[in-house]
């Protein structure tokens, strides 16, 4: 897993308006692209523990529900893939 070191902000005194609106369309971008990875995650993890329900009742793969893990996963509404670099719209869902 690739970790990541919050860098220090730079002297905001220093900062042009360009630098400080470029600096947080980054921040933002890496935001969204976090946001993102956490809702797919969530998503395996709503999937999986519906797989463990199922098991503890006594069923297993072939009986899980999918429409109630459709159900699950779409509460979470659709995530916006992260952009390429480009600004984001902020993610208000996380």
């Amino acid at each position: 897993m690739e970790e990541r070191h919050t860098q220090p902000l730079p002297d905001l005194a220093t900062l042009s308006d360009d630098g400080l609106k470029s600096l947080i369309e980054e921040l933002e971008a890496e935001e969204n692209e976090v946001s993102y990875r956490r809702r797919l995650l969530q998503g395996r993890i709503d999937i999986l523990r519906a797989e463990r329900t199922a098991r503890l009742k006594g069923s297993g793969v072939g009986d899980v529900d999918v429409d109630r893990l459709t159900d699950i996963l779409s509460a979470r509404g659709a995530p916006v893939a992260p952009s390429d670099g480009a600004s984001a719209k902020r993610d208000e869902v996380s």
